[in-house]
């Protein structure tokens, strides 16, 4: 179905949201924070126009789709740009955990089979730190944006996609039915933070037609800053060493020296016997009592 209407598919979407589109995709690309040396994923991307408006910030782009003919169009289009065209399955990505510095889809989560499984593998796939962001069309909150936005879907909009392109109607008759039966946003919020995310927030684009949500894969490092402190305070006992490197030791060389000091001070006492010599007065005393 998406084949065969490839060649016209972005004019349809200008035409179909007179222009809005081209606002989404600038909202979603800032909300992708894309820069130099960045590797993103970017899910049904279709013919690359999401994913070249995320290459001109300098991010590497693997584009990824389950239509070959968007694929194709994608490459002839897109020729000399850094991106990768793929065919995958959202469902079940061919690519590594943790290879991927973020992740979005546009207008496709609709389309996957499971769309909870792709979100998880979204997740897989994104390193820690990493966001995973979801453009998609939802429903006005509000009723007077609901109802003729609604008619408009039903009756409107396969028939001026059907003029464009003869293929697209039955196509787009399609889009607005899985709209008709889309979650919304907090349901979806709900659904990414199931898969695993942190800090899930969303915001609506054109009063609600379009919903922008965003979440984070938890940082593993998280748990390392708390470790370490923990290690460094094993390791202070081994300080000790210093303590007891012989530095008291050679301390107590004053002191076997103070006690030498004292038998060196006995000599004099040994040597005090010169006194000794000194009863000559006492002979002398012998002598004169002899005489």
């Amino acid at each position: 179905m998406f084949d065969e209407v490839s060649p016209r598919y972005d004019l349809i979407n200008d035409v179909l949201t007179l222009g809005n589109d081209r606002l989404w995709r600038i909202a979603t690309t800032r909300a992708i924070a894309p820069r130099k040396g960045m590797r993103v994923l970017d899910l049904a991307a279709g013919t690359g126009t999401s994913s070249a408006a995320i290459a001109k910030h300098g991010a590497s782009v693997v584009a990824a789709d389950f239509s070959e003919g968007m694929l194709a169009e994608g490459r002839r289009r897109h020729a000399g740009e850094p991106i990768e065209f793929v065919w995958a399955d959202a469902t079940e990505l061919p690519f590594e955990d943790d290879s991927f510095d973020a992740a979005t889809i546009s207008y496709g989560l609709r389309n996957v089979n499971d769309p909870r499984k792709a979100l998880a593998e979204m997740r897989r796939v994104v390193k820690p730190g990493g966001r995973v962001v979801v453009a998609e069309f939802s429903t006005p909150p509000s009723a007077i944006v609901r109802v003729p936005y609604g008619l408009y879907g039903r009756h409107v909009l396969p028939r001026v996609a059907g003029l464009i392109n003869r293929d697209a109607a039955e196509a787009y008759r399609y889009l607005n039915e899985s709209i008709e039966q889309w979650p919304a946003q907090s349901e979806l919020a709900a659904w990414m933070r199931e898969a695993g995310l942190e800090r899930v927030e969303y915001r609506d684009l054109t009063f609600g037609i379009v919903a922008l949500h965003r979440g984070f894969v938890p940082r593993k490092a998280e748990e390392a800053p708390s470790k370490k402190p923990a290690g460094a305070a094993r390791k202070k006992p081994a300080a000790k060493k210093p303590a007891t490197a012989g530095k008291p030791a050679a301390a107590k060389q004053p002191a076997t020296a103070a006690k030498k000091k004292p038998a060196a001070a006995a000599k004099p006492a040994a040597g005090a016997e010169k006194p000794g010599a000194a009863k000559l007065p006492a002979a002398a005393k012998q002598k004169a009592a002899s005489e």
